[in-house]
């Protein structure tokens, strides 16, 4: 492929000794179009369903002084390109192929955008009946473009058997070789929801981010992706979570949305077990970065060392402590006051749980369970650390400067960022700049050109073909890819 210098992104491509992969760009599915496919899934009803739910303006009926009453976070608004040649190509997948050389990918993964909207919709025959009109419409247009595109399947996850039952489909029957779940569910906390008496009203509810403390065991659906071969994306945001609800600014709900819901979902991963029950997934956490990771495994990594049940029986346990010595410190150093009140003090030594003795507060927690990590079987700091390095992938965008953080080598958070272009949407005013904005990065000499490989290319070959060593055969890359691992790299 001869790579256009007539783009800024051309030219960083064209000096480029490896290809380069967009690991998430988005499309914008033509409206008109995919109600043929959803009338084909569904009927008339769900499209007549699925058209009162889009043409909802609710939120721009309201008075300002009704928003501030009832509380509507505000929704996304001007969300895709502003200029006509961004906002075709984005709608038509000729012409997005057409132009990749002039944004400088060589091959692209292409996730909906109508999807998002809607694979977390609490209807389960609109949420059902999207996804698969989304995958059907997809593949079949993308079909003609394999060789560098691929469209990511949207798999509804509010019950592990519809999350098996679509992945199965998109992938043994429509051929597409990328799936894209929500990260959560919002369920209604049960006794909330027992509470409420009008039916109209909603009851509180609850974040499940599916690996830890869920209604549903999620475990037959990993063990369906291992089956099918495919690494798991999430694509799932937090607008309108708590502290995520302002009613007028769309930035302020957006700034750090993913990012929070893909913390949500990491952790439960962890901490629940997945990623020890089933290691040879890969998870990729999309269009959140990777700054939020380099926390979080830092995060867990401390609280390693202090919260696994060797660390708290040894460091906090409360019968640790010796009565006699806090007897005798009490009244060297605290005087009559302490020594008047001695026997008070001695069985009401935390603020945590006061008005118990260290005997009580020790039993009372064994009872319930003292090990956060008794489903992480890391033998050591460097232990967890690899394990979550080695499992998990993150999206960056190409303007996002915490990428070079996950290159770090002072730190003990190297990890392993995928170019995401994010195309398609608001994020990028112009397509075609959009890997010279990434390459920024090494000219203003936060990573090093090895490490922009690894961004670019190496990463998104690890997260796919960890299972599926074929996910780029007959394709433009696939000369390249199997150097890659021939190379013993991924």
């Amino acid at each position: 492929m001869a790579y256009s210098k007539n783009s800024k992104s051309g030219a960083v491509r064209a000096k480029l000794g490896h290809p380069v992969i967009d690991g998430d760009g988005h499309w914008l599915e033509p409206i008109p179009i995919f109600l043929d496919f959803l009338r084909d899934v569904g009927g008339p009803s769900v499209v007549d369903k699925f058209m009162k739910k889009a043409k909802d303006t609710s939120w721009y009926e309201m008075a300002p002084a009704e928003r501030m009453e009832r509380r509507p976070h505000r929704p996304t608004w001007w969300g895709e390109p502003g200029n006509s040649l961004d906002r075709a190509t984005a709608m038509v997948p000729r012409l997005f192929y057409e132009r990749l050389d002039d944004f400088g990918i060589d091959f692209a993964l292409v996730y909906t955008s109508l999807g998002l909207f809607y694979v977390s919709n609490p209807d389960e025959e609109l949420r059902r009946a999207v996804a698969r009109a989304v995958n059907r419409m997809n593949a079949e247009m993308f079909r003609p473009y394999a060789h560098r595109m691929t469209p990511a399947a949207v798999v509804p996850v509010h019950t592990p058997a519809e999350a098996i039952e679509e992945a199965t489909y998109a992938v043994r029957e429509l051929g597409l070789k990328v799936i894209m779940i929500a990260n959560h569910v919002r369920r209604p906390v049960p006794a909330a929801a027992r509470e409420v008496k009008d039916p109209a009203a909603h009851a509180r509810q609850y974040i499940d981010s599916l690996g830890l403390e869920s209604p549903y065991d999620y475990d037959p659906f990993w063990a369906r992706c291992a089956e099918l071969k495919v690494a798991v994306t999430a694509h799932s945001g937090s607008m309108g979570w708590n502290g995520r609800e302002s009613v007028n600014s769309f930035t302020y709900n957006h700034i750090g949305h993913f990012a929070n819901a893909s913390h949500a979902f990491a952790k439960a991963l962890i901490l629940g077990g997945v990623t020890h029950r089933f290691p040879q997934l890969r998870f990729a956490f999309l269009e959140g970065g990777v700054g939020w990771a380099c926390n979080l495994v830092a995060d867990l990594i401390g609280h390693w060392e202090r919260r696994r049940r060797e660390a708290v029986e040894s460091q906090v346990c409360p019968t640790n402590l010796d009565l006699q010595v806090l007897k005798d410190l009490f009244a060297r150093y605290g005087g009559r006051v302490y020594e008047e009140k001695m026997d008070e003090l001695l069985a009401c030594l935390s603020l945590v749980e006061p008005f118990k003795t260290v005997e009580e507060l020790t039993e009372r927690a064994y009872r319930e369970g003292v090990d956060d990590f008794a489903a992480v079987p890391a033998a050591s700091a460097e232990d967890l650390r690899r394990h979550f390095a080695e499992r998990f992938y993150f999206g960056c965008e190409a303007d996002d400067v915490m990428t070079a953080w996950a290159f770090d080598k002072h730190a003990n958070h190297r990890l392993r960022p995928i170019f995401s272009s994010d195309v398609g949407h608001f994020d990028v005013p112009d397509m075609s700049a959009v890997l010279a904005e990434a390459w920024e990065l090494v000219e203003h000499g936060l990573i090093d050109e090895e490490n922009f490989r690894e961004f670019v290319f190496a990463n998104p070959v690890r997260l796919h073909t960890t299972l599926n060593p074929d996910f780029f055969k007959g394709t433009v890359v696939d000369d390249a890819v199997a150097r890659l691992r021939s190379a013993g790299q991924p």
